[in-house]
């Protein structure tokens, strides 16, 4: 169920940037090149529509629905909450090495974590 929230709120842009950076080549390429207009690129509806020669409803149309796709593939492959729940445990291991270990150990935990970084 999507959530009523407006598109332009700071949580709602953070959450379809991760969305779109695992799933936005998945869209279509107009569907894609709107979407990346206009929550990427923060240009208006209007001003989408303008370039485009299209409606301010057209437009807003793209956009709902690709942000309804988005969230679709992350219901069912739940890449980026795997992501982030990646992130937090390597935080924590950050913080333990930090906290306990001498320093060549928690040097070398580090440097790994920052390569799984890296990685994901």
């Amino acid at each position: 169920m999507e959530r009523k929230t407006s598109l332009k709120e700071p949580e709602e842009i953070v959450e379809l940037s991760y969305l779109y950076d695992f799933y936005g080549a998945l869209l279509g390429d107009k569907q894609r090149e709107i979407f990346e207009d206009y929550i990427l690129n923060d240009l208006s509806l209007g001003e989408i529509a303008v370039e485009r020669q299209m409606t301010r409803q057209g437009v807003y149309d793209i956009v709902r629905r690709a942000r309804i796709k988005l969230r679709e593939y992350e219901e069912r492959l739940q890449l980026v909450y795997k992501f982030r729940q990646t992130r937090e445990r390597l935080e924590q291991i950050e913080a333990i090495a930090g906290a306990g270990a001498d320093r060549e150990t928690a040097g070398a935990i580090t440097r790994l974590a920052e390569e799984i970084y890296d990685i994901i």
